[in-house]
């Protein structure tokens, strides 16, 4: 309403209003009053009061008069840094190493040499690999299967975006600095007849703190 009744009219009734509802971000979830009180879970997860909607309101209305009148807007007040008063009981990673003779990214169990697998086949490889928290790769993935194209070319097919595809990491045991990281697909009824590789992604620690990234690959195998 702000937008279309502004005393300029520059929007007129060209307005599309786009309802985004993110939640578990730093403002929870905002609930009417009413359902405040009520409560369940979207209430109780209101975290700033029963006029946190009213309050929403009332800010985007002077944020679309604003926009609509060319008047800037006063940063308000940013939200606490509470950092460095955060404790975390998770035991930090002191370093990460292989065998005796085995890289990170070295296959530890590949497929068999020139198999062949069917459609709803479970694809099973095992890399020596890295604890995944020294790198996210949130603009990356741990796992991906490739799809070979012509004689050289190996092209992404599924990534541990797809159901598909599992990415599962462990430890010998508890307090070694080895691991390995098990990649299972599930081919599914969709894919294409052809040869694939599994790859595998990740960060290992060094003792004295550095981080270096490897990559490791099965052998190719055919879905026919």
């Amino acid at each position: 309403m702000v937008l279309t009744s502004g005393a300029s009219k520059e929007f007129g009734s060209n307005v599309h209003v786009v309802i985004s509802g993110l939640t578990n971000t730093y403002s929870q979830y905002v609930t009417t009053f009413e359902e405040y009180e009520v409560q369940r879970y979207e209430g109780a997860s209101t975290l700033y009061g029963p006029h946190t909607l009213s309050a929403y309101i009332q800010e985007f209305r002077k944020l679309g008069a604003a926009l609509i009148n060319g008047r800037p807007v006063e940063p308000g007040p940013q939200p606490p840094d509470l950092l460095d008063k955060q404790i975390s009981l998770l035991t930090p990673v002191v370093f990460d190493s292989t065998p005796s003779g085995a890289k990170f990214g070295k296959v530890k169990s590949d497929v068999a040499l020139n198999s062949t697998f069917k459609r709803g086949d479970m694809v099973t490889v095992t890399f020596w690999s890295a604890c995944p928290r020294n790198d996210l790769l949130t603009e990356g993935t741990y796992a991906l299967v490739e799809i070979l194209q012509g004689q050289k070319t190996w092209v992404p097919a599924y990534d541990d975006d797809d159901f598909c595809l599992r990415f599962i990491w462990s430890r010998p045991s508890k307090l070694s600095p080895q691991s390995y990281a098990t990649i299972e697909w599930r081919i599914p009824r969709s894919a294409v007849s052809g040869v694939y590789r599994i790859r595998h992604f990740g960060a290992a620690k060094a003792l004295l703190g550095s981080i270096s990234h490897f990559t490791g690959s099965s052998s190719a195998f055919v879905v026919a």
